[in-house]
């Protein structure tokens, strides 16, 4: 028996009705995909602390989830797990034309990194066309993190033209959702305050997208960083045998200044 044949024969076990586990049998789709979007994430820290011995155990934890769903969708009558395997085999042959076109892998006809990147939004493009999903936007996933979602939302749209020319204009527009954040509240609007930040948020990623950086991975390093120096403060403040609720707003920005210079140090 092959590791992935082993892998769903435990799976159609857990789920069996009668000598399964309970937690296993009463799951849907529904309830099982926030603990996807956990192993993904647990996944992308692994790799992040450059730990292959966890990254290979969170990638059997993801590839336990991709089983358990096409578990359900067997069950149902749906799809099975050979399904997907063959649905996203099929889709790599199709969008990786140089590579598995007719002729096989020609050297002349490699596309470089942009142009191959280019290459898959147009066949992209074209299964959504395929697929009656006319809308340029239409298959952004709605379950992305908001800040991934709306770099990608930012990125699908400035291919067909709608994008600011250079970061200046990214720059002037997060002033200006700067200054209608100050407004609502000063006024104390706070549902309007509530819909500036997210548009201040949203032009964040935008600028993001533009430069390149990956907000998503942006942000997880800055609470990484904010998570060292908090950590730095915490140790500086216990050498004395105290916490941070004993200190005060000056010597704790004092510490973090010191932890960020101990960092360029």
């Amino acid at each position: 028996m092959t590791p992935i044949d082993r892998l769903t024969a435990i799976m159609a076990r857990l789920r069996d009705p009668v000598g399964g586990c309970p937690w296993d049998v009463e799951q849907t789709f529904a309830t099982i995909a926030p603990y996807t979007l956990e192993e993904a994430y647990e996944v992308a820290d692994a790799i992040e602390r450059g730990d292959m011995d966890e990254l290979k155990s969170e990638l059997g934890d993801l590839l336990f989830q991709v089983v358990f769903h096409a578990r359900m969708a067997e069950e149902q009558g749906l799809f099975a797990f050979d399904d997907v395997a063959e649905a996203i085999a099929d889709k790599l042959e199709r969008r990786h034309p140089h590579v598995f076109g007719p002729n096989g892998p020609s050297e002349a006809a490699k596309p470089d990194g942009a142009a191959q990147k280019a290459r898959w939004e147009d066949i992209k493009a074209a299964e959504r066309v395929a697929k009656a999903q006319h809308g340029v936007l239409d298959d952004v996933p709605v379950g992305l993190p908001a800040l991934a979602r709306a770099a990608k939302l930012t990125r699908r749209a400035a291919r067909v033209g709608f994008d600011w020319p250079s970061t200046d204009e990214v720059f002037d527009k997060l002033d200006e959702e700067v200054a209608e954040l100050r407004v609502e509240i000063a006024a104390g609007d706070m549902d309007k305050a509530r819909d500036e930040v997210g548009d201040l948020l949203f032009v964040v990623a935008n600028l993001a997208r533009k430069l390149g950086v990956e907000p998503e991975d942006a942000l997880r390093g800055a609470n990484a960083k904010f998570v060292r120096r908090f950590g730095f403060i915490e140790a500086e403040l216990a050498k004395d045998g105290r916490s941070p609720e004993q200190s005060d707003l000056a010597e704790m920005d004092g510490l973090w200044d010191a932890a960020k210079a101990a960092e360029r140090g």
